[in-house]
């Protein structure tokens, strides 16, 4: 699976890609035809990189390439290669203790940051059907045994302590596109920042008064904190609804190349936030009153699921799989110790949840003032209807970062959102 070619990296446009593809025999017969006939299209809409679909006669294969730079911005933000081999070994793992939730690996060159993947088909990026206001009934199930299984198993509810702190070192080298977080999401979005926007003129004042508010930046500290020092388990760290290809019936986690051991909140309150973003930015949508309230309801409903369902799963798997040096059963033996280290469990969930909810408000705040937005709010043609649906969605985050504890269920949270679905915000014009 993993190859080498002579030579330095150089970044493949179409025609490099093709000979680069047709020295490949495993490709080339899974692929189909002559090399010449292949058709080879750049689909990547993201941030960093390039990304290929290749098709052949038999059937087809993406392609991922690392460039030496932050692609949204250009060669002025150079950015290491070695993101690519994060992202494979993050891939790799995620395969073995969730398998059939990422894509297949087919190939990898560590000397060009290039991998080869399936090709998802008839998959679409989830925000792309958010937006468009599909529901996806296995999305629920399948995001919460993803998370639920790779933040357990790499922890050290699971694992020896030694073999977690190895686990660590090998992911430890992604310290540049960890940077990247802890700024654009941690920092930047509560000063003035070069990188940041929003919708101006009408959330000019919101801005400013994140700018101001020393509560929240009390509260975005910690989070920062929690997420540079908590080696919590291995993160995807980047599992927002463009890092998800679904279909009614199938669900793919990509793009882990910002992997790492951290919080394992922020990759669930990534989740939950984009969510959120979806739910509030629906009614920008709405081509007429009312049009898409059975679609929000079912975002609500995954909300609440994705939570309860995660924690159901992470429990059951710490109930019967744990092996790790945390939490030892020798110290909990018996009926008292039973009782007592389930009580524990359930405020490790409490914790877990707090830090969950955090890291979502961390995640929407910088989607509205920061550098990367998302299409949700994006495409909400109507400047003033958008920074309507974004205004609801930043008095959520304020409430559940800076008011924790009134927040006590993920109930509390579809509730909160519900009652400002149809709050009117006071615009700066």
């Amino acid at each position: 699976m993993t190859g080498s070619r002579a030579g330095d990296y150089r970044i493949l446009h179409e025609a490099a890609l093709r000979d680069y593809l047709a020295g490949l025999p495993d490709l080339v017969a899974q692929l189909g035809g002559e090399p010449a006939a292949w058709a080879i299209t750049e689909v990547g809409d993201g941030n960093l990189n390039l990304v290929f679909i290749v098709k052949g006669a038999r059937g087809g294969i993406a392609v991922k390439q690392a460039l030496p730079y932050v692609r949204l911005v250009g060669e002025s933000w150079p950015l290491p290669l070695s993101r690519a081999h994060y992202e494979y070994l993050a891939l790799t793992r995620q395969a073995k203790l969730a398998p059939g939730l990422v894509p297949a690996l087919l190939h990898h060159n560590e000397t060009l940051a290039l991998t080869v993947m399936e090709l998802l088909e008839p998959h679409i990026i989830m925000r792309k059907g958010l937006v468009a206001g599909i529901r996806y009934p296995r999305f629920a199930d399948d995001i919460t045994t993803f998370m639920a299984r790779n933040l357990f198993f790499t922890s050290d509810l699971a694992i020896p302590a030694a073999e977690k702190k190895e686990a660590i070192a090998a992911f430890a080298g992604n310290h540049a596109l960890c940077k990247i977080t802890e700024d654009l999401i941690f920092t930047d979005p509560y000063r003035i920042a070069e990188q940041n926007r929003w919708t101006a003129p009408h959330l000019d004042g919101l801005s400013a008064s994140l700018r101001e508010d020393m509560e929240l930046h009390v509260a975005i500290s910690r989070l920062k904190l929690k997420f540079m020092a908590s080696p919590e388990a291995l993160i995807h760290g980047d599992l927002h609804t463009g890092s998800i290809m679904v279909t009614e019936s199938q669900t793919r986690v990509i793009d882990p190349e910002f992997a790492f051991y951290g919080p394992m909140g922020f990759d669930v309150g990534a989740v939950l936030a984009n969510l959120l973003m979806a739910y509030f930015a629906s009614a920008g949508h709405e081509r007429g009153s009312g049009e898409r309230a059975v679609f929000e309801a079912w975002v609500l409903e995954t909300v609440e699921s994705v939570w309860n369902e995660f924690t159901r799963k992470f429990l059951d798997l710490w109930r019967s799989e744990a092996s790790g040096d945390a939490y030892p059963v020798s110290l909990f033996t018996g009926e008292k110790g039973a009782v007592r280290l389930e009580a524990e469990r359930q405020a490790y969930m409490q914790r877990l949840f707090t830090d969950t909810l955090g890291f979502a408000a961390a995640k929407t705040i910088r989607r509205i003032f920061g550098l990367a937005h998302n299409i949700d709010f994006e495409l909400i043609e109507d400047p003033k209807k958008r920074a309507v649906s974004e205004a609801r969605a930043v008095r959520l985050a304020r409430g559940t970062m800076v008011e924790a504890a009134a927040f006590r269920t993920i109930a509390d949270v579809t509730g909160a959102a519900r009652k400002l679905r149809d709050w009117q915000p006071e615009l700066s014009a």
